[in-house]
């Protein structure tokens, strides 16, 4: 699998005194970002798609890299069959999930206000249909979850509006929706304006990395992500009414987020 250097990656983000409406002029997911102490930095994204993603992997990553504040390199995928996340890194994933009504999620996990860990997903039970199995809708889903794992939410979240040429965009029509616009870039530069005193981004190796696919809740409970009814509350719905961000509270400052671009 070759190793590609480009620019972009994680970080999705919810407000944690709550959601607001996302509008074109603001569309941060509340301010959740990679902990860093210098711009541009450089984040992880571990390839765990098939040979039928990697080019959408490859291109999502070199649209985002038009970014000045990120940089990222595409490396060996350490999710192994479940999509497992690890510290400090993205770990983007092909499967055949399901009739789960999803075509992709992009879930973190955020510690404070600081993303520690990120997953993509998407679900080839609906890319191996002809609906979706298009190049356009590809690269729009990736392009969107991967954008949601930098910190972004929506640029406009009805479905009928004009598309804003942008991958942050809901659409039933993806041929310009497929990369981000200068907005997105704007919008990263805002939300990564400042730096922190620590850094989140691969501060674990690959040997000390701690799986989380199943974390446990202060009980002792494991909760088993790829499990709908584990996500937690659904806190945002989309403009159509369907439930698309979930939190699940970890407890100790802990959280995880969902986002789910749902099947049309």
């Amino acid at each position: 699998m070759k190793y590609i250097k480009v620019t972009a990656i994680i970080a999705v983000a919810l407000s944690l005194t709550g959601l607001v409406s996302v509008a074109s002029a603001s569309h941060s997911w509340g301010g959740y970002h990679w902990a860093r102490t210098a711009n541009p930095f450089t984040l992880s994204m571990g390839d765990n798609v098939s040979t039928a993603w990697d080019s959408i992997l490859a291109t999502t990553s070199s649209d985002w890299s038009n970014s000045s504040i990120l940089d990222t390199t595409i490396v060996a995928g350490q999710g192994r069959t479940n999509c497992r996340a690890n510290n400090g890194r993205v770990e983007v994933c092909n499967k055949v999930y399901g009739n789960t009504g999803w075509l992709g999620i992009a879930q973190i996990w955020v510690s404070g206000s600081h993303i520690t860990k990120g997953i993509v997903k998407v679900n080839d039970t609906y890319f191996n249909t002809p609906t979706y199995n298009t190049l356009a809708w590809r690269n729009l889903v990736m392009c969107q979850e991967v954008g949601h794992t930098l910190g972004l939410g929506h640029q406009d979240e009805n479905f009928t509006n004009p598309n804003l040429d942008t991958c942050m965009d809901y659409t039933n029509d993806p041929s310009t929706n497929q990369h981000p616009n200068q907005d997105d870039y704007d919008m990263l530069t805002t939300i990564y304006a400042h730096l922190d005193s620590m850094t989140t981004v691969a501060f674990a190796s690959a040997s000390s990395a701690k799986n989380i696919k199943a974390v446990k809740e202060n009980s002792g409970q494991e909760i088993d992500l790829d499990d709908p009814s584990a996500w937690g509350k659904a806190i945002k719905k989309d403009a159509q009414g369907k439930n698309s961000t979930y939190e699940r509270d970890l407890g100790n400052g802990q959280k995880v987020f969902t986002f789910v671009t749902w099947a049309r």
